[in-house]
């Protein structure tokens, strides 16, 4: 029994020294758990305290702006009322200054007393504005920062648009009233400053001769020296009763001065055959080219125009023997020279650049060759050869609109264009159409194989082509007379008839040494 006792005794306190350990650790456990809530709990008190003061001052912030924002506009909404109010009491002072006067002003005051609500009428309305701009105000302070700045931004930017599109009117109005009385003034300055005499083109040239007895000389052994003469110059020489002169007739000026510079020469050294007048015509011919370089090359040092290439020097020279509806190119071109110097050192642009491009404009109209394009386009593509200022070439092909203008030299050359070929007296049409019917029944005979040369003559009433021996026969050149004198009539509009005639002639030459 005792034994038991002892056991139980043992397994008794075994327990209980269990029991107490196990407690230990429990209210261990507790304590550290509860530390750990006490800690979590101080942790996030100054977490929220610190998101608090963040909310705080962010309200703060945008409390501020707000306030700032209603100040300024309850400032202005203050001093619009102060000036209505300022307003007011005036048109009140009016009023009772009306009312004192006669029975006579009743229409007028009640008039005033109209105006008086109108006014107050107003009030009411930029008081009802006012209130709406503090609900909005107030319901913009729900709004960030940079919202509430954008939506004023672009309410200040509308307004300032709408002002500014009123102003850009107004003054592109008074721009063009002023820009219209100034490019007026201008071209009548220029036209005054270059006025010009007119040179219009004939197309016959009167041969003086001292006595009558040099005619038959001229006309030769059974008319050969006079058919000569013709076949080597292209022109027509009229032999009639005319006292002491012949007439040159021919539309090409040049072939008409080559033909009297000739005519002149034979019956000053008095020897007149074939073969002097062929020797002749060939260093008339010379003579010619060489003062075509010189009238070039005096023009342009006129005009003060430097570093022109030598090719374009010659075209230049060439318009003196040209004409553009009877007006003579040369003196064209100087005018519209000189017109756009004057406009554009009135404009406050390069003077110097204007004239190269006048005297330039036109001179796709003296090829050697008939180029199949404009003459504008021609022109501009010869001074892009020779290497002339962009602007030049640009204004040389623009000033009949045929390409876009890219400088305010072009328009400048096309209206001074116009002005020259405007003045009385300039041109005439009728002269430009039959120098083209001339030159069209020309070109149409060159135009056929083995045609050596052509000249229309006699008014154009009569064509000759000259065909080469070697190349077409007898029987072929009668009928190139048969087919060009169809061509001509199925193509062309002109009146009364035209005589076709084809020469083939053989020359055998031998010299005696």
């Amino acid at each position: 029994m005792p034994v038991v006792y002892i056991i139980i005794g043992i397994v008794a306190g075994a327990g209980a020294g269990i029991w107490a350990a196990t407690s230990v650790m429990r209210n261990n456990l507790l304590a550290k758990s509860q530390q750990v809530l006490q800690d979590a709990e101080e942790k996030g008190e100054v977490i929220k305290k610190e998101k608090e003061l963040q909310a705080k001052e962010k309200f703060l912030q945008l409390k501020t702006d707000y306030d700032k924002h209603a100040n300024e506009q309850n400032a202005k909404l203050r001093e619009v009322e102060q000036k209505l109010k300022q307003r007011e009491q005036v048109l009140s002072q009016k009023v009772e200054e009306l009312q004192k006067k006669s029975s006579e002003l009743k229409s007028v005051s009640e008039n005033l007393n109209h105006r008086i609500e109108e006014l107050n009428r107003r009030q009411s309305e930029v008081e009802k504005i006012y209130k709406e701009s503090i609900d909005k105000l107030e319901h913009i302070a729900n709004m960030t920062a940079d919202e509430a700045k954008q939506h004023l931004m672009e309410m200040m930017t509308d307004e300032a648009r709408a002002e500014a599109a009123s102003s850009i009117l107004d003054i592109v109005e008074e721009a063009k009233i002023t820009a219209n009385e100034q490019a007026k003034k201008i071209v009548i300055q220029s036209i005054q400053r270059t006025a010009t005499e007119h040179a219009v083109e004939n197309t016959v040239s009167v041969f003086n001769l001292e006595n009558e007895e040099v005619k038959g000389r001229i006309i030769g052994r059974e008319g050969r020296n006079i058919r000569t003469l013709e076949s080597l110059t292209g022109v027509e020489i009229i032999v009639d009763d005319s006292p002491d002169a012949i007439i040159i007739s021919g539309f090409d000026p040049v072939r008409r001065e080559i033909a009297r510079l000739s005519l002149h020469k034979l019956v000053t050294d008095g020897r007149i055959h074939p073969a002097r007048i062929e020797e002749v015509v060939a260093k008339t011919r010379r003579q010619i080219e060489q003062e075509i370089a010189e009238v070039g090359k005096r023009t342009c040092i006129d005009l003060g125009i430097q570093n022109m290439n030598h090719e374009l020097m010659r075209m230049i020279g060439r318009m003196k023997y040209r004409s553009s509806y009877g007006q003579n190119l040369l003196q064209h071109s100087r005018e519209v020279a000189n017109l756009a110097a004057t406009m554009a050192a009135e404009l406050g642009l390069n003077p110097k650049l204007a004239r190269r491009a006048g005297l330039l404009h036109d001179i796709g109209k003296v090829p050697e060759t008939d180029p199949e394009m404009p003459h504008a386009i021609f022109g501009m593509k010869m001074a892009e050869k020779y290497k002339e200022n962009p602007d030049v070439c640009n204004a040389i092909g623009a000033h009949h609109e045929e390409i876009e203008m890219t400088n305010l030299i072009s328009p400048i050359i096309q209206v001074c264009d116009a002005i020259s070929g405007a003045r009385p007296g300039a041109r005439r049409e009728v002269v430009e159409a039959y120098i083209q019917r001339l030159k069209k029944l020309e070109d149409m005979s060159l135009s056929y194989p083995g045609v050596v040369k052509a000249y229309a003559i006699q008014a154009g009433r009569e064509l000759r082509v000259i065909v080469g021996a070697d190349k077409i026969s007898d029987a072929q050149a009668n009928q190139l007379s048969y087919d060009l004198s169809r061509q001509i009539q199925n193509e062309m509009t002109y009146p009364g008839q035209i005589k076709v005639t084809v020469i083939r002639e053989t020359r055998s030459i031998n010299y005696a040494k």
